[in-house]
């Protein structure tokens, strides 16, 4: 789809109402705004209060954002404006007065304010006195000024002496006010459009009989940047039929089955679906006017929209009291029914994405959050050009600021044990084992791709022949695919709120082909099989490994902080910092590092070298895109077996902090040090910075670069006692709270800034979620409730083991509260039946269900060997009964608010508890499902 921009000279049609509630006529409102092809409505009297932002975006159409102000601690009043996305600007805040309301935003080039307001029918004893010093701070500061609202003022009646001293006001400071008919259907004119320095003028005032007031279009000219109404979209109309008869023709083409090298193979299987699907389902290019839809508008909904138009001529033909009424009714009816209709739109796309948490996230969005603010950038050939640069400059910069540093005898690390075993060659593929591949890869579609890849699955086992053939040809040969190489960059906005122009604030988020990931995963499951096998991957790195999670790896650091604190020693934990670590890796050491420390050779170490070589990629934005690029350095982005390759490319690391006798985990490019530090003996502190030299230089000799600005420092034990160690770390400073893999740790390890920080990010979406939950259904609402709060809840809550019920107390007031909004009961009603009516266990309980899930892991051998490790099996010097109880030993410590609220104390304390056939559970599933159970009894018994 393409589209222009550009700034011009346009009338823009605009419209002022006093709504009188907004509340049962936000559908009506929308259907205004699309019946009158409307740019910008302004609304007073709105009587909106914190429900303000769901309402609006019922009554916003499609690419229109809204602005409001809430009359606050009172009933009544209130002003929005919704307006087209194209002349949304930003939001301007002036002086608040006593005597009316308002809100104000700017627009076009140059800028017009634009402002909307509301003055209650009260005596207006004050109110020209403000108005005119408000009339006076614009004057100074804007040449353009459009300000329409209710003023309450019977500016038709000349007897009246306030009106005349209002227009008197307006004339000496040359403000033009352009209403003469009357508003109200008591006969005056109350809603008034003032401008300064623009072309305006009012088309026409009309009764919708949808309030006392009368609604004011009139027209604005002025230049803004808009979209041009006209798009060329192209499209391939795919239905079933149509995909059928995709699969004769694609039967019909010849298939390579001679022995031919992999890249024409490949090329000669995507031409033949690209010809197959261009024969019966080509692009076809149409020239559209962009419209908006809404989907819940079905046919019944038109038919109720009908009845409206007739009632409304009708009653415009009689002008009688009873054909209004009748008006009146027929809106009442098509509102309700289009509301009925949205809830249960959403209703569904909820359920059936319900464990899409990035669906939900977009449909939240969609349903409460319209930014007023929000602007883009153009997109053109040279915008996509500028990215790629950009990124590739980046890249660039990094690699060109690390200095080249030979190895030496002091910083070389010791030779990791090479393996007995090495992977000189690939298996073959079986079928089998392609579908079992094929439904592990998640169904993306890339702009390489020949067919869309729902298409392709569909259709897999008429492909599956040739899939085969072209898998084992990439692994039999050890070369992969040149097609498979190139990726689509997408930039994507770090932040909505950042500024758009500004190319930092974009991350590269690529898109590789779907054959390719196919290829990926067949190899990724058997270097997987390998490195387990041989027991090559770091002990330490938690990332991208089955089992394994951030939650896994900051539990152990925890344990050994908790039990350093125990000792009543002070910890020192480091989070080093590390700039595109992922985009720097260096090909050639990469590929030394799977030879010599992994074991990878023959075809296989030939398929690694094929795969890192030679690659490409290009920005491309709508139908924009840039030249291909060269990828000289840097793992796959968005690939499958990108992760691994890091991991090994890392592997050295380990041993340069083991030297130093340095405890540490990563998990990617995230590695953090710690180590236990004795108030009398600060000799760990000097070996802790030597160790931190030494990563540095290692980095700096594999092309990466640590971040000493970024390198975050904490330590925790007792304040006085921390003092002591703060004049040795040179070069670094302490922070009192820092992030660690999204949890907040900080120097008393209560984790009590990660529990507010919990409950304000907790709320802040229960919030959103109770303005729409008038339009949600309750199972909708609890996979929102789900997806929102109950993953900020449970993650990571294992780290809050022991902690004392008034820690944890605000986080249970968090659950209690999402459990009100999606019940809808009173703040009075108690809230322990309510849980227990929706079976949510407490957060104490949903604490001690995590800590207890990964106790059985750990028991079972499942769990990460760091973890396992922890544990001890509960072995008595002779026979008894608990012999074969399946216990564990609960070591002894020294305190109980760090001592016993370390893993390894408190979750063999919990596991002993437990019944015996609970322990004994025959696989995870039964556990987790028992164990529930169990705590659903002891939390509501």
């Amino acid at each position: 789809m393409t589209c222009t921009h550009q700034i011009l000279p346009t009338t823009m049609k605009m419209a002022l109402l006093n709504v009188r509630s907004l509340l049962n006529k936000s559908f009506i409102i929308n259907d205004l705004i699309l019946d009158h092809d409307l740019t910008c409505l302004f609304l007073t009297e709105t009587w909106l209060g914190s429900d303000a932002p769901a309402i609006l975006t019922e009554a916003s159409p499609p690419n229109f954002n809204f602005l409001f102000s809430i009359r606050g601690g009172k009933k009544g009043g209130g002003t929005a404006s919704i307006a087209h996305k194209t002349i949304s600007s930003e939001n301007v805040l002036i002086s608040k007065y006593c005597s009316f309301e308002h809100h104000a935003f700017l627009f076009g080039d140059p800028p017009v304010l634009t402002v909307t307001v509301y003055r209650p029918p009260t005596p207006p004893s004050c109110f020209i006195e403000e108005f005119s010093e408000f009339l006076s701070s614009l004057h100074i500061r804007y040449n353009r000024i459009l300000i329409t609202g209710d003023f309450n003022l019977h500016v038709d009646n000349y007897d009246d002496i306030y009106a005349c001293e209002f227009l008197n006001l307006l004339n000496s400071m040359d403000f033009q006010q352009h209403v003469t008919q009357p508003t109200h259907n008591r006969g005056h004119t109350l809603d008034l459009v003032i401008t300064y320095g623009l072309s305006t003028g009012v088309s026409s005032v009309v009764d919708l009989a949808i309030s006392d007031h009368y609604c004011v279009f009139f027209n604005v000219t002025s230049q803004i940047q808009q979209e041009a109404s006209v798009r060329t979209v192209r499209k391939r109309y795919l239905t079933p039929e149509v995909a059928a008869s995709f699969i004769d023709v694609f039967k019909q083409t010849p298939a390579q089955i001679l022995p031919a090298p992999c890249d024409f193979i490949v090329d000669h299987f995507n031409n033949r679906l690209q010809s197959s699907i261009d024969a019966v389902a080509p692009f076809k290019a149409k020239t559209i006017r962009a419209t908006p839809k809404m989907p819940w508008k079905t046919d019944d909904i038109k038919g109720l929209k009908q009845n409206c138009r007739r009632a409304e001529r009708k009653y415009r033909k009689t002008n009688l009291i009873i054909h209004k009424d009748i008006l009146k009714q027929q809106i009442k009816i098509y509102n309700n029914s289009v509301k009925r209709a949205r809830t249960s739109y959403f209703s569904k796309i909820i359920s059936e994405n319900k464990n899409n948490p990035k669906f939900l996230f977009k449909t939240i969005d969609i349903l409460i959050n319209k930014d007023f603010n929000k602007s883009s950038m153009l997109v053109s050939n040279a915008a996509c050009e500028d990215f790629a640069d950009h990124f590739m400059g980046k890249i660039n910069a990094i690699r060109s600021n690390i200095s080249s540093m030979q190895y030496t005898d002091l910083n070389r690390p010791p030779a990791l044990f090479l393996p007995e075993e090495t992977l000189g060659s690939f298996v073959l593929v079986d079928a089998e084992m392609l579908g079992r591949v094929l439904s592990q890869v998640n169904t993306t579609t890339c702009l390489l791709d020949p067919i869309p890849t729902s298409l392709f699955k569909t259709f897999y086992g008429f492909f599956e022949s040739e899939l085969l053939n072209i898998v084992n040809c990439s692994l039999q040969t050890g070369v992969f695919p040149s097609a498979c190489k190139t990726a689509v960059v997408r930039p994507l906005l770090k932040k909505s709120q950042l500024d758009p122009k500004n190319l930092d604030n974009y991350r590269p988020v690529s898109n590789l082909p779907f054959l390719s990931k196919i290829i990926e995963k067949s190899v990724a499951t058997q270097l997987h099989e390998f490195l387990n096998a041989q027991k090559i991957l770091e002990k330490y790195q938690s990332g991208f490994r089955k089992s394994h999670s951030t939650e896994t790896a900051l539990l152990k650091i925890v344990n050994d902080l908790r039990l350093n604190y125990d000792s009543q020693k002070l910890s020192v934990l480091v989070l080093l910092d590390l700039s595109a670590a992922f985009d720097t890796v260096d090909h050639q050491i990469l590929l030394d590092r799977l030879s010599s420390l992994v074991g990878l050779s023959g075809n296989v170490l030939k398929w690694f070298y094929s795969y890192l070589t030679d690659r490409h990629f290009y920005v491309s934005m709508d139908t924009c895109s840039s030249r291909i690029h060269e990828i000289s350095c840097g793992v796959p982005q968005g690939s499958i077996l990108g992760p691994i390759l890091f991991n090994l490319y890392m592997l050295p690391l380990g041993d340069v902090i083991r030297r130093h006798g340095v405890d540490f985990h990563s998990y990617a490019d995230d590695t953090q040090l710690y180590i236990a530090v004795s108030p009398d003996d600060l000799e760990p502190v000097n070996t802790l910075l030597n160790c931190i030299l030494d990563i540095k230089l290692w980095m700096a000799e594999n092309f990466l670069q640590l971040n000493q600005d970024k390198t975050e420092v904490l330590i925790i034990g007792p304040e006085d006692k921390r003092e002591m160690i703060l004049p040795h770390l040179h070069n670094f400073k302490p922070s009192q709270c820092v992030r660690n893999l999204g949890v907040l740790f900080d120097s008393e390890l209560d984790f009590i800034p990660h529990i507010k920080n919990v409950v304000k990010t907790g709320f802040y979406h229960l919030k959103n979620i109770a303005r729409v939950r008038p339009f949600l259904s309750l199972a909708s609402t609890e996979v929102l409730m789900h997806a929102f709060i109950f993953s900020r809840l449970d993650y990571c809550n294992a780290l809050l083991s022991g902690l004392p019920k008034k820690s944890i107390s605000n986080l249970q007031l968090l659950q209690n509260s999402a459990a009100r909004v999606l019940t809808r009961t009173r703040g009075r009603e108690h809230i322990t039946p309510i849980l227990k009516s929706l079976h949510w266990l407490p957060v104490r309980f949903r604490i001690d269900f995590k800590i207890l899930l990964m106790v059985y892991k750990c028991f079972y051998g499942l769990g990460p060997s760091y973890l396992n490790d922890i544990l001890l099996k509960y072995e008595p010097s002779r026979t008894l009964r608990s012999s074969g109880a399946g216990l564990l030993v609960v070591p002894k410590v020294r305190t109980k608010t760090y001592g016993e609220a370390s893993f390894c104390h408190y979750g063999p304390r919990l596991w002993n508890g437990l019944p015996e056939g609970l322990r004994a559970a025959e696989t995870v599933e039964v556990f987790k499902k028992r164990l529930k159970t169990h705590l659903y009894n002891l939390a509501f018994s």
